[in-house]
């Protein structure tokens, strides 16, 4: 795993790279979580890409994605996960996604750039 931050002003971005699945359950994202912050000195808005992240969290009723971003949450720390969602046929997933990108916490977009633009703005 690689971690680069991506900075405009005051806002730092810690863009995570790695080579296959690092966040297959709870602890796994938390681990990242404290990783990226003691490596950033306290960076607390993370890029991830989708193949970072298990399967299992966009299948909603395993509740993963629940769990691991409500403790983003409760730390205050705001998350960007880029990649292609056209795949999945879940309403469910589908919803979540729409109302998450809604907000100033979680973001599913498609690319990096978009991911950077949304953790940069949000404050």
């Amino acid at each position: 795993m690689n971690i680069r931050l991506d900075v405009r002003g005051d806002s730092r971005v810690a863009i995570i790279e790695s080579e296959g699945v690092i966040v297959s359950d709870v602890q796994d994202a938390l681990d990242l979580m404290a990783t990226v912050s003691y490596e950033t000195d306290g960076c607390n808005k993370l890029l991830i890409r989708k193949e970072a992240v298990s399967e299992h969290f966009f299948e909603l009723k395993t509740k993963l994605a629940g769990d691991i971003l409500q403790k983003y949450v409760n730390y205050g720390v705001k998350l960007a996960i880029i990649g292609e969602y056209g795949g999945y046929d879940s309403k469910s997933l589908k919803d979540f996604i729409y109302e998450s990108n809604q907000g100033k916490q979680v973001f599913f977009l498609p690319d990096e750039q978009a991911g950077l633009d949304a953790l940069h703005g949000a404050r």
